[in-house]
């Protein structure tokens, strides 16, 4: 039996197959540009030989539910997947699920409904993820189809963590708190470092800092998050890529008279226009890297500003558990970027966070750490992989829920006479 996972993007999706046994990556690949001129598939399966190999197809495709057939035919036709009898399940990333979700959710309608209702929440997000979800229950009927949220691992913040200073309606009516978001990265992340560690997830406090085009921290305490920087959306904290993270608000009310910006020209700024890309002019690290040790100022200047946050929050959440056992570095920039490493643990040796050169500089394969010796705090370097946590969760979910669990009110989950996919 198989495992699909999908990430389903306002223009894209991005899928994952793996083996439910073990979970060997059988298949992977990305659809960019659906709805757009030049739409195109990149896909990699495992051939014969157990290596992954590469096809691109260059075909216009006009909606999700096209893409999906697309990314179905394309795995049948690297004889990966016969059908979809072949299917355990399949798991969705979805990114806000408010405080509706707690954990993976089988989808059902009243799930596709909150899916829906939340989007004001995610407008960016929710919408192209519940896209996805609905092709993949058309397509492939009676494949039990699994929701894995971004929010849910964080609906344990107590409520001085999640609430914010505002008129106490503004919660309960409107729904205005801190959900934060990378959650299944987080989660993973975390439960690898224990098993890296020999303890028991419980009996650690963790800081996790996945560091990409977006980026959060995290506070963990026995497992479980009690503090992270995003907050009712992707926006609030670290700076990233092209979001500003924390900023005064009374900053866009100065704009919008200043500059007679709409709030929807405000929210763009603010979300497209500003971190890394708005100082400097680019949101790729490599790039900003390059052009720094060229001379460029702008460039050292984003830099320095992208890693005095995270040290801020470094310390911020140091007070939040009171003991911090490790510290965990993850996303595309924090696995591979030593000098945002050193230069967000600078001037920490006194609550024990030091990194040192070397092995910081060695970019070991897996998990690695990079404090000296004699440091107190471990700090490590661990790639995620939420494709992967949103297979076993969806394993997990589908197994827990039993063989007689419907997953769109017609079809059963047992592989018994499920129906073909719709090729």
């Amino acid at each position: 039996m198989k495992i699909l996972v999908l990430n389903s993007g306002s223009s894209s999706i991005k899928y994952r197959l793996f083996d439910a046994r073990d979970y060997t990556v059988l298949a992977m690949g990305l659809l960019e540009r659906i709805a757009e001129p030049g739409s195109r598939l990149t896909h990699h399966w495992r051939g014969p030989s157990g290596t992954l190999q590469e096809t691109v197809y260059d075909r216009q495709v006009l909606n999700h539910r096209e893409g999906l057939m697309l990314v179905d035919t394309v795995i049948g036709e690297s004889g990966i997947l016969g059908s979809c009898a072949e299917l355990f399940g399949i798991g969705h990333r979805v990114v806000h699920g408010g405080e509706a979700f707690h954990g993976p959710t089988l989808i059902d309608n009243a799930v596709i409904g909150a899916i829906r209702d939340l989007a004001p929440l995610a407008p960016l997000h929710n919408p192209p993820n519940l896209m996805g979800i609905e092709a993949a229950i058309e397509h492939m009927p009676g494949v039990p189809q699994v929701a894995v949220f971004d929010t849910s691992f964080h609906q344990t913040l107590p409520q001085q963590a999640f609430l914010y200073a505002l008129p106490y309606e503004m919660y309960t009516k409107h729904y205005v708190r801190r959900y934060g978001f990378h959650g299944t990265s987080h989660q993973y992340v975390a439960g690898v470092a224990a098993v890296h560690l020999g303890r028991k997830p419980e009996d650690l406090n963790i800081i996790t800092l996945h560091l990409g085009n977006g980026a959060s921290a995290a506070a963990l305490q026995g497992g479980r998050s009690m503090d992270t920087s995003m907050g009712m959306t992707p926006l609030e904290g670290l700076v990233m890529g092209t979001r500003c993270g924390d900023l005064d608000p009374a900053v866009q009310f100065y704009l919008a008279r200043t500059t007679g910006k709409t709030n929807d020209d405000l929210e763009s700024l603010l979300n497209h226009e500003s971190g890394l890309l708005g100082i400097c002019g680019a949101n790729d690290m490599r790039e900003i890297r390059r052009r720094a040790e060229e001379g460029d100022l702008k460039a050292r200047l984003a830099i320095d500003i992208f890693c005095y946050r995270i040290k801020k929050y470094i310390g911020a959440y140091y007070a939040v558990l009171g003991r911090v056992d490790a510290i965990v570095f993850t996303g595309g920039i924090g696995e591979n970027c030593p000098y945002i490493r050193k230069g967000s643990c600078d001037g920490l040796e006194r609550l024990g966070i030091m990194i040192d050169d070397d092995r910081n500089q060695s970019s070991g394969e897996g998990t690695y750490e990079i404090q000296p010796p004699e440091g107190p705090v471990r700090v490590m370097v661990i790639p995620t992989n939420e494709e992967l946590a949103i297979a076993r969760q969806t394993v997990q979910k589908i197994g827990a829920a039993g063989a007689t669990t419907k997953s769109d009110g017609d079809e059963r989950i047992s592989g018994q006479g499920v129906k073909p996919c719709r090729r």
